[in-house]
């Protein structure tokens, strides 16, 4: 039995809105560190305030441990929510921070100090907790609202966002101490952000949402690798998929992909899945790491056109290269030629590729 479980969860905030959450259906196994991953307004923040508890429940079910808790308090959950805000309060130390939630459950003073030490210790704070909020820096502050999550000690943490005020390098770091965390306290997580780096970094599994639903579940590298469709294909990664629709054209045994600016020969494992779109239009994506730059105008197998390098965009350790094919833009990503001069013409190939249904945007022969 799993140990959060959605049944065709539903959110309108008004009786004939429309729904903000679509009848999503989820079950999360005690341990995991899930990220919900969407653009804003898909439903993710909605979806863990309901299972808060902080908002109604149009329909449909959430089971915590086996037991509905649609008719429980936020309080008698047991979950913890930490926000984007830190909703930590300014006129109390960081101990009477942290120790707040204890003392609403009466729990005796000797307790409580042992417990906000434990939890001041995990977050590596233990030397702040007589001083204020405003005495400590936004990473400090986060650490804060983490430890009083961390000090009643839930069935679930829920994270809205918590790392989105803070700045790019403590993002990084903060997002390490997160996961530390987790795997210490032994917690199951789910963590809403719009931010794929931090989704992929953290997660034990995805589920990307947009408009209320379901894209995709999978591990970071299923919904990379293995994108169910064309929006999770467009969302996960940076640069994002080049996307161009193309015919699909039958060549001998097998198909070629047939674009005004080039030609693809698809892999002979995909002839089966394209076999119906034969004469048919269908979308090609091509992730930038995908494409091969040769300004020696090597031509291999799995070349597919010539093209002009317009611009370069210096990453550090890689660069990204845009160009056009039949008037459409090109992003590439290439950590070989960091420095290549603009407009140098240079022979592009492909090494993978997805194809998508041009109506559905699911993906063909996943």
């Amino acid at each position: 039995m799993s140990y959060l479980e959605l049944r065709d969860l539903q959110k309108r905030y008004s009786k004939d809105g429309p729904l903000i959450v679509n009848r999503m259906n989820l079950s999360i196994e005690k341990g995991e560190f899930i990220v919900f991953l969407g653009p804003s307004g898909c439903g993710k923040t909605t979806t863990i305030r309901m299972i808060s508890g902080l908002e109604e429940v149009s329909g449909g079910d959430i089971l915590i441990d086996g037991e509905s808790v649609l008719r429980k308090k936020p309080k008698d959950r047991g979950v913890s929510m930490i926000f984007q805000s830190y909703a930590i309060w300014p006129h109390m130390t960081v101990f009477d921070n942290i120790a707040y939630p204890l003392k609403l459950q009466k729990l005796k003073r000797e307790e409580i100090r042992a417990r906000v030490e434990a939890a001041a210790g995990a977050t590596g704070i233990e030397g702040f907790l007589d001083r204020y909020p405003r005495q400590m820096s936004g990473g400090q502050r986060q650490r804060v609202a983490v430890s009083r999550a961390i000090v009643v000690r839930p069935k679930i943490f829920l994270m809205d966002e918590p790392l989105s005020n803070l700045d790019a390098k403590l993002r990084v770091s903060m997002r390490t101490e997160l996961k530390r965390i987790h795997r210490q306290e032994n917690s199951t997580t789910i963590f809403v952000t719009h931010d794929q780096a931090e989704a992929m970094s953290l997660a034990d599994r995805i589920i990307v949402m947009y408009q209320g639903k379901i894209e995709q579940i999978g591990t970071p590298r299923e919904v990379y690798r293995n994108s169910a469709t064309r929006f999770v294909a467009s969302f996960i990664g940076t640069p994002p998929t080049n996307f161009f629709t193309v015919k699909i054209e039958k060549a001998g045994d097998g198909f070629i992909a047939v674009h005004p600016g080039f030609k693809y020969q698809v892999p002979p494992a995909m002839n089966g899945a394209l076999a119906p779109y034969a004469g048919k239009e269908a979308v090609l994506g091509i992730r930038p790491e995908f494409i091969g730059l040769s300004p020696a105008m090597d031509r291999g197998e799995s070349w597919i056109c010539d093209t002009t390098v317009d611009f370069v965009e210096p990453q550090g350790s890689y660069s990204i290269m845009v160009a056009h094919i039949g008037g459409e833009e090109l992003k590439i990503v290439s950590s070989e030629f960091l420095d290549l001069p603009v407009n140098t013409r240079s022979a592009l190939s492909v090494r993978d590729a997805m194809f998508f249904d041009p109506d559905t945007g699911n993906r063909i022969g996943r």
